[in-house]
């Protein structure tokens, strides 16, 4: 899969501008502020119908514009197709394909698979459990639309759920059979969500564990672990055992919204014991898996977004992973940069077609 070229309209930095695309490397250089990573994050938003930095969709309309438009022409399977994004203030996002809006924005996802690697992964780490559960869903989202479908539905009836909690303790009142209701509902579609992530990471982590020893060059011994309720017990059981914890909290306290990954490194949590170098390069394996497992699923080369690469890793290392698209296993590659001469010294050691944009 292939993105052709790209046109932005009072998108974020960008009154207008327009980009003719190689089909290998594509280089975004420029100063720091210049909007670079708001090229990057325009082809993210092609992907997943929203930015993977400010998910306010209405701040990534340029100051004092009244709207955006993001255009993507791509090459997929021999086929072209064309991907409009348009958001004008006080309106619903539209999203096209070839013409033609989506009446669920959750129909596009997976269409067009990517993969991002960004200074802003470090979240991850330090953040908490819902920025990880987010990572395990979009990686699983992009092959498995009845994932998805069952993630939402299972988010409505928490919500559901946790509106009935604060009504039962605002009015000093209690409806058993009510609450049951959503039980049985939060358990059907729980246990789905917790069999297809608990199948996913016992395919996912011995695929990032490969990645980390070549990027760690065998050094360390990294773990991930997936922590869920579910392990102890099935859904509904324990929505009953903790009915008087809910009461109290006036929410949920037991379920797959509850899920973790732990990241660890040496047996001990990676975010306390873990060096800058080796945060990142735990990192790195975990998106270079994910493109692993995408492309698996799809058949399709995921395309690879690099962001601030050179803030991740050293030339060096950089010089490995730019390498990778001499292999067949990897697409197209997009990267951004504040040093054109270091990104030229490096994609030249490659041999594959590139282009160098200066902003």
């Amino acid at each position: 899969m292939i993105l052709k070229s790209l046109s932005l309209l009072n998108y974020k930095n960008f009154d207008s501008k327009s980009f003719i695309f190689s089909e290998k490397i594509n280089c975004i250089v420029g100063n720091n502020g210049i909007g670079k990573t708001n090229v990057l994050d325009a082809i993210y938003h092609l992907s997943f119908g929203k930015s993977y930095f400010n998910p306010v969709a209405s701040q990534n309309i340029k100051h004092d514009e009244d709207f955006f438009v993001i255009n993507g022409d791509y090459e997929k399977e021999n086929k072209t197709e064309k991907v409009v994004i348009s958001l004008k203030r006080g309106q619903t996002k539209v999203i096209k394909r070839n013409g033609k809006p989506y009446e669920r924005f959750s129909e596009h996802i997976g269409f067009l698979p990517l993969v991002i690697i960004s200074p802003a992964d470090r979240d991850l780490i330090i953040e908490g459990s819902e920025t990880r559960r987010k990572f395990i869903d979009s990686v699983i989202s992009q092959s498995d639309k009845t994932y998805l479908s069952n993630l939402i539905s299972y988010n409505k009836i928490l919500a559901q759920r946790n509106a009935l909690l604060k009504y039962f303790a605002l009015n000093h009142t209690f409806n058993k059979d009510t609450l049951d209701v959503y039980n049985t509902q939060l358990n059907d579609f729980g246990a789905v969500i917790f069999e297809k992530r608990d199948a996913f990471l016992q395919t996912f982590i011995p695929i990032f564990k490969a990645r980390y020893e070549v990027i760690s060059n065998g050094n360390e011994i990294v773990e991930l672990n997936y922590h869920s309720d579910l392990f102890e017990d099935n859904l509904n059981t324990l929505l009953q055992k903790n009915i008087n914890k809910d009461k109290a909290l006036q929410y949920t306290s037991v379920g797959v919204h509850k899920d973790d990954l732990h990241f660890n490194i040496e047996s001990h949590p990676i975010k306390k014991f873990g060096s800058q170098g080796q945060q990142k390069s735990f990192l790195i394996a975990l998106k270079l898996a994910q493109f692993d497992f995408i492309k698996a699923r799809s058949n399709v080369n995921p395309i690879l977004l690099l962001d601030d690469i050179f803030d991740k890793l050293d030339e060096n290392r950089v010089a490995q992973i730019i390498k990778l698209v001499d292999n067949e296993d990897f697409g197209q590659l997009f990267i951004s940069d504040t040093h054109p001469e270091r990104t030229e010294n490096v994609v030249k050691q490659v041999h594959q077609s590139y282009e160098i944009f200066k902003l």
